[in-house]
């Protein structure tokens, strides 16, 4: 009987292990990214830091006065990275729950100083690229609940911010 249960566990765990490792694909093949709004204002102050895995010099943090959910399922915020020798850079950025990708709409280096992307892609949310960690913490933090949109509104994806906990 205990080696039943040890092959159960044992199977479970190889299940998990492997979903969790599985790609992710698009939920809606006839998806349509609506249009994005124009860069939003931001502020330095007041952000939700976005903790990363890993060791960095930067801080990272929302604008939360900046986070919205599109009727497309996108979570556009401004994601503000500094240091504390007082360098500072703004993204605007979407975020895909369901599929696990983002994009970049726009750059600053000082509130009220967009430079847009010229041609915005989606990219795959992955933690081995430098250039993708930040969102993908955001998604963990709380932005995304597995493949789905963490929160109805963007008040409870704040909420959700502000007390996170990480997701697989």
């Amino acid at each position: 009987m205990l080696a039943k249960f040890k092959y159960a566990f044992t199977l479970m765990a190889l299940l998990t292990a492997s979903a969790i490792t599985m790609p992710v694909q698009a939920a809606d093949e006839d998806w349509q990214e609506a249009e994005a709004p124009p860069p939003p204002a931001w502020r330095k102050e007041g952000l939700i830091v976005i903790e990363l895995p890993i060791r960095t010099s930067l801080i990272f943090g929302v604008d939360p006065s900046t986070l919205t959910i599109g009727p497309d399922w996108v979570v556009r915020y401004v994601m503000v990275a500094y240091n504390p020798a007082g360098s500072v850079n703004a993204m605007y950025e979407g975020l895909r729950c369901d599929t696990g990708e983002f994009k970049t709409y726009a750059r600053a280096s000082e509130p009220g100083h967009w430079k847009k992307v010229e041609t915005p892609v989606w990219r795959e949310l992955d933690n081995t690229q430098s250039a993708t960690r930040h969102a993908l913490a955001l998604a963990r933090q709380g932005a995304c609940e597995s493949h789905t949109v963490g929160g109805r509104t963007a008040a409870e994806l704040i909420q959700r911010l502000k007390n996170p906990r990480q997701d697989p």
